[in-house]
C-alpha cells in the first residue's frame, strides 16, 4: 500500500523561499567575484603605489586582505540576508493577506454565501481591480440566485393552479359528481392548454437567450416591420375597443431578421393590450438618426410603478402579482423581446411616469450607414 502523499506546500512558503533562494544567489555571486577580483586588484594597486615589493611580503599582504575580505562580506551577507529575509517575511505576509481573504470569499460564494465581499488590499491597482471583478461576480451571482429563487416559486405557483384544477375535475369524475360531458372535457383541455403553453414558453425563453439559434439577418426598412406587425395585431385591438396607430415620420434601414424581430413587436403590443383598457391607445412609432434607429411602442394604460421598472423585463416578473395568467400573461414574452433585441446588437427599455400613465417600450437599434430615406423594399 503506497503511502500518503504529502500536502503540497502553500504560496506564502513558496514566495519566501523564492526570494531567499535569491538572496542566497546574490550572497554566493558576491562572495565568489569578490575573492576572484579582489586579491589582483589589490596587488596591482600596491605595485603601482610603493612599487615592487619582495615576493613573500606581496604574499603575506595578499592573505592578509583575502582574510579581512572574506571575513568581512560574511559578515555584511550574513546581515544582508538577515534583513532580506524579515523583509521577505514582511512582503510575503503583506501578500497573503488579500490572497487568503480572496481564497476564503472565493469558498464561502462555492458554499453558497452570496454576500462574501473582498475589500480594498492597499497591494496596488492589480489586485484591486481581481477584488472588485470578484465583488461584481459575486453580486452577480446573488442576483442570480434570487432569480433563479423566483422563478422555481412562480413556475411551481403556475403549474399548481391548472394541475390543482385538473386534479379537482378527476377526483369529481371518478366520484360521480361530475358528468363526463363536453363542458367538463374542454375545462380540462383548456387546463392542459395552458400547462403546455406554459411549457413552451420556458423553453423558448432558454433557447432564446442562450442563443442556440441561428438569426437570419437582413436588410430591412423599418415602416415595413411597423406596419407588418401593426396589420398583424390590428383584430385583436379592434376586438378589445383599444385605438392601435402607427406614426413614422421618417424611414431607414437596419439589420434584423423580420420574423424574430416580428415577434418582438408582437410580444410589446400584446403587452401594451394587455394593460391598456377599452377606448385607450397603443402607438408604434419610430425615429432615425444617423447611426441609430428608435423604435417605440407606447401606451396609455395602466403605467409602471418606479420600483418595478428594472424587472419587468426578467422571466415571470408581474407588475401585478394579483394577475391571473390568463389575464397578465406568464410573464416570459418580455424576457423573449429583451433577448431577441440583444441578439440583434440592439437595446431595449421601459419607460413610465408611474401608476395610471401609461408606459413606453423603445428598442434602440444600429442603422444601415447611407440606406436612411430609402423607399420600402430598397433593402435586399
Amino acid at each position: 500500500m503506497g503511502g500518503r502523499r504529502r500536502p503540497a506546500a502553500g504560496f506564502g512558503p513558496k514566495l519566501l523561499m523564492a526570494q531567499g533562494l535569491v538572496i542566497l544567489a546574490g550572497s554566493v555571486t558576491l562572495l565568489t567575484v569578490s575573492l576572484l577580483l579582489a586579491p589582483g586588484l589589490f596587488r596591482a594597486h600596491i605595485d603601482q603605489t610603493v612599487g615592487p615589493i619582495p615576493e613573500d611580503l606581496a604574499r603575506h599582504l595578499q592573505i592578509a586582505f583575502a582574510g579581512a575580505t572574506l571575513t568581512s562580506l560574511l559578515i555584511g551577507i550574513l546581515v544582508a540576508a538577515l534583513a532580506g529575509l524579515a523583509v521577505s517575511w514582511y512582503v510575503t505576509r503583506r501578500v497573503m493577506g488579500p490572497i487568503t481573504a480572496m481564497a476564503r470569499a472565493a469558498s464561502d460564494l462555492a458554499e453558497g454565501q452570496y454576500d462574501a465581499r473582498l475589500t480594498e488590499s492597499g497591494l496596488g491597482v492589480e489586485f484591486d481591480a481581481v477584488g472588485q471583478a470578484f465583488n461584481r461576480m459575486a453580486r452577480t451571482l446573488a442576483a442570480t440566485e434570487r432569480t433563479r429563487v423566483e422563478i422555481l416559486r412562480d413556475l411551481a405557483h403556475e403549474l399548481r393552479t391548472p394541475l390543482t384544477t385538473i386534479r379537482g375535475y378527476h377526483e369529481a369524475l371518478a366520484d360521480g359528481v361530475l358528468t363526463a360531458n363536453r363542458e367538463t372535457y374542454a375545462v380540462i383541455e383548456a387546463e392542459l392548454s395552458r400547462v403546455e403553453r406554459l411549457v413552451g414558453d420556458i423553453a423558448r425563453v432558454s433557447v432564446i437567450e442562450e442563443r442556440r439559434y441561428e438569426l437570419r439577418l437582413k436588410r430591412v426598412h423599418v415602416t415595413e416591420l411597423l406596419e407588418t406587425a401593426s396589420a398583424s395585431a390590428a383584430r385583436s385591438f379592434q376586438e378589445h375597443g383599444v385605438t392601435l396607430a402607427c406614426d413614422i415620420p421618417h424611414d431607414c434601414v437596419v439589420m434584423a431578421d423580420p420574423d424574430r424581430f416580428q415577434e418582438i413587436l408582437t410580444n410589446l403590443l400584446e403587452n401594451a393590450l394587455r394593460h391598456t383598457a377599452a377606448g385607450g391607445r397603443v402607438t408604434l412609432s419610430a425615429a432615425c438618426s444617423n447611426d441609430t434607429a428608435r423604435l417605440r411602442v407606447t401606451d396609455t394604460g395602466e403605467g409602471i410603478a418606479a420600483e418595478h421598472l428594472p424587472r419587468v423585463f426578467e422571466r415571470f416578473y408581474r407588475v401585478d402579482s394579483g394577475r391571473s395568467r390568463a389575464r397578465g400573461g406568464s410573464g416570459i414574452g418580455l424576457a423573449i423581446s429583451r433577448a431577441l433585441v440583444e441578439a440583434h446588437g440592439g437595446r431595449i427599455r421601459v419607460e413610465s411616469a408611474g401608476a395610471g400613465t401609461g408606459s413606453s417600450f423603445t428598442i434602440t437599434l444600429p442603422t444601415e450607414p447611407g440606406l436612411a430615406g430609402q423607399p420600402p423594399g430598397g433593402g435586399t
